[in-house]
C-alpha cells in the first residue's frame, strides 16, 4: 500500500528524471540487474540508469568506487540523492522487495558475505533501504581511499555488512523499521551523520577499527565523537 501511494505521489519526480535520462547519456531510462532475493531466489531489480550499459563488464564490475568513470553525469546526481533507487518501489509493489530490509546484492557481492550471513539475510525480503545501506552510505568514498578496492570490499566491508544485515534480521520490529526509515532520510540530508545509528541502536555490531574514521567513531569504541 505504501509503495503504491509513493509511486503516485512521486510521479512529478519520475517524469522529469525519465525525460532527462532519455535525452542524455546513452538514452536509457531504466537499468535492470539480477539480484539475490528471499530464499536466495534471483529477481530483476529496477533502477534509473546512472551508468554505462556495459558497466558490469568494465572496470571494477559490480563494485562502484568514488568518481567511477562509468557513471554518467546525470547519474552522479541521481546516485548522490538516491533518486536512482525510486523505481524499486515497483519491486516492492510486486513483492520482490520490502521498504526496509537487507539491500539486494548481485550474485558476486552476495557471495562475498560469509556463509552464515548469506543464510540469515536470505530469510527476509531485501529492502529499498536498511541498516546496511544506511551505515555504508559513503561506501564509494571508502573504496576510493582503499589501495585495493575489491580486496577491501571483500575482506572488510562485506563481512561487517553481513553482521549488520544479520543483526536486522534477528530483530523484526515495526519500531526498528520506522527508525530505519527516519535514519535513511537523515543520512541523505546529512551524509556524515551515520554515527547517530550507534545512539539509536546501542547493540549494533561494532565495526572493524579500519572503518571507524568513516563513521565518526572513536578509535577504540563505537561511541560517536
Amino acid at each position: 500500500m505504501l509503495s503504491a501511494v509513493a509511486l503516485v505521489c512521486l510521479a512529478p519526480v519520475w517524469v522529469p528524471v525519465a525525460s532527462a535520462l532519455r535525452l542524455t547519456g546513452e538514452g536509457e531510462v531504466f537499468f535492470r540487474q539480477q539480484r539475490i532475493g528471499r530464499f536466495k531466489k534471483p529477481f530483476s531489480v529496477l533502477k534509473f540508469a546512472t551508468m554505462l550499459k556495459d558497466s558490469p563488464q568494465l572496470g571494477t564490475g559490480t563494485v562502484t568506487v568514488k568518481d567511477d568513470p562509468r557513471v554518467l553525469p546525470l547519474g552522479r546526481v541521481l546516485r548522490q540523492t538516491k533518486l536512482n533507487e525510486l523505481p524499486q518501489l515497483i519491486n516492492v509493489l510486486k513483492g520482490d522487495m520490502s521498504l526496509i530490509g537487507p539491500r539486494p546484492q548481485t550474485p558476486r557481492c552476495f557471495d562475498a558475505f560469509p556463509p552464515a550471513a548469506q543464510d540469515s539475510i536470505s530469510q527476509v525480503r531485501p529492502g529499498l533501504s536498511g541498516i546496511g545501506s544506511i551505515v555504508f552510505r559513503g561506501e564509494e568514498d571508502m573504496l576510493d581511499a582503499a589501495g585495493e578496492p575489491e580486496r577491501f570490499y571483500d575482506e572488510t566491508i562485506m563481512p561487517y555488512k553481513g553482521q549488520l544485515e544479520s543483526w536486522y534480521v534477528a530483530r523484526p520490529s515495526l519500531v526498528t523499521d520506522a527508525a530505519l526509515v527516519a535514519l535513511t532520510l537523515w543520512v541523505i540530508v546529512r551524509p556524515r551523520g551515520v554515527s547517530l545509528l550507534w545512539r539509536v541502536f546501542p547493540d549494533l555490531p561494532s565495526p572493524p577499527p579500519e572503518l571507524h574514521q568513516y563513521f565518526g567513531l572513536d578509535e577504540s569504541s563505537t561511541s560517536p565523537h
